[in-house]
């Protein structure tokens, strides 16, 4: 894309995000958050588990900085993005805003190799990573000044020809490769399950415990995220770190 598309794109996006700025329901947002918070809380409880041990990620995929900054004022502070282009422009406006300058941003879209140094300097997490390739230039394109990039493996647990992700077979090879690398720290698994299998979450989970236990060098590997507006009771009780929520927060996207 060239300079002037690429500035149209842009001012297209931002007009639109300026539209959607005008219509959005402070109130309403902010009580969805806080039921989808309850039903966080309530299915912790069910599990015997406490609330902190889930951490709330709120998918705000073309929503517009408004809605985000509303958010953040309120305590929410992960955010994820699948977007690249649409992430980094929010990435930039909000980053100046008060109390939204500790938002903890995850990447989780596809990613290919032409997005890979975008990625590595604007995020903070990426839940997306499936192949050697990709792993290799996130670690070298991650800023020096920067921590490292905290990095979840993507499953396709149900080996779906329609989802990304590696498949568990992969995982040692891909595992071994990663932790190797100093600009990345390998954080655990995100899955996407397919909609009738329902023992996708255990069968994460029992993955997950394994690869901790033969691997005891992974000291930060705490994070499973899976669940998201519709299973997320069924992932937390299933052991879920996690949950990737954009629906029941933000309302259906247009």
């Amino acid at each position: 894309m060239n300079n002037i598309s690429t500035l149209q794109t842009n001012a297209t996006s931002l007009a639109n995000e300026k539209n959607n700025e005008q219509d959005f329901d402070a109130t309403q947002l902010i009580e969805n958050w806080q039921q989808v918070n309850e039903q966080v809380a309530q299915a912790s409880a069910q599990a015997t588990r406490q609330k902190d041990e889930v951490t709330l990620l709120a998918v705000s995929k073309t929503k517009p900085t408004e809605m985000i900054a509303s958010l953040a004022h309120q305590g929410q502070r992960d955010f994820g993005e699948n977007y690249l282009q649409e992430a980094i422009e929010k990435i930039q406006i909000l980053r100046q805003q008060p109390q939204c300058e500790q938002i903890i941003w995850h990447y989780i879209g596809s990613i290919q190799r032409n997005k890979t140094r975008d990625i590595a300097e604007h995020f903070d997490w990426v839940q997306t990573l499936e192949r050697e390739i990709i792993a290799k230039r996130l670690n070298e394109q991650r800023p020096a000044e920067l921590p490292a990039l905290n990095v979840l493996i993507q499953v396709n647990i149900d080996n779906e020809d329609s989802k990304s992700g590696c498949l568990p077979a992969e995982l040692p090879d891909l595992i071994s490769t990663i932790k190797d690398y100093e600009r990345l720290q390998l954080r655990g698994l995100m899955i996407i399950p397919a909609k009738a299998n329902t023992d996708a979450f255990a069968r994460t989970k029992q993955l997950f415990d394994s690869i901790k236990r033969e691997h005891p060098e992974l000291q930060h590997w705490d994070t499973l995220s899976m669940g998201m507006s519709d299973d997320m009771n069924a992932a937390i009780a299933n052991g879920s770190t996690m949950v990737r929520v954009g629906t029941a927060i933000f309302g259906a996207r247009g």
